[in-house]
């Protein structure tokens, strides 16, 4: 039988998994559709995180859509107005803790974005604008720590308000809905497994 392969727009406050925690009573994945037995997330956002998850049931496919090979791409809405210095800095790599450990993050592609992405509301307010104002930024990585990208932009000052993954390799999310799932066929699939 033909693997599974769908792309879902991940709703803010929506855990990354289909089976349930105990103590845990948050919205998962497998709330969003029927899917096939075996079918897993490639990789995670954070409950409050949202975007791009591409799923599979073909664990090899997982193990390479989440290898450095492959670019993820957010779109993240930082506090206060983000510097060339800030920018430039988190282009080079910074210094981020993991697991308890410093972690140098691997050199990645920053940019600042010029107006706000069009992207559907998150459900939930992220800040009232007399606290000032905020910027976005494009950042495309290659390594997938938990909660990296966040660690980034704090880790140069500009705390992460709204953090939105809109690409997975050359899969994009696109004019998706929060909440859709599409399925993705093996053509789709494709380049990941020629790269």
């Amino acid at each position: 039988m033909s693997a599974a392969h769908f792309r879902c727009f991940k709703p803010y406050g929506t855990l990354s998994q289909f089976v349930p925690e105990q103590r845990k009573r948050k919205p998962l994945l497998a709330d969003l559709g029927s899917f096939p037995q075996g079918i897993m997330a490639i990789g995670r956002l954070d409950h409050d995180s949202e975007g791009l998850i591409l799923l599979t049931t073909d664990g090899k496919m997982s193990h390479y859509v989440r290898s450095k090979n492959v670019e993820k791409e957010y779109y993240v809405e930082v506090d206060g107005l983000i510097t060339k210095a800030a920018i430039q800095q988190l282009g080079q790599g910074v210094c981020i803790t993991h697991k308890g450990q410093p972690h140098q993050t691997l050199p990645c592609q920053v940019k600042r974005l010029d107006s706000v992405p069009d992207l559907p509301d998150r459900g939930r307010k992220i800040r009232d604008a007399r606290h000032g104002p905020t910027s976005w930024v494009s950042i495309v990585i290659n390594e997938g720590k938990h909660r990296q990208v966040r660690k980034m932009t704090a880790a140069v000052g500009f705390a992460t308000l709204r953090l939105v993954r809109v690409r997975v390799g050359h899969i994009q999310l696109g004019d998706m809905q929060v909440g859709e799932v599409l399925p993705l066929s093996n053509v789709d699939m494709q380049p990941f497994v020629g790269s």
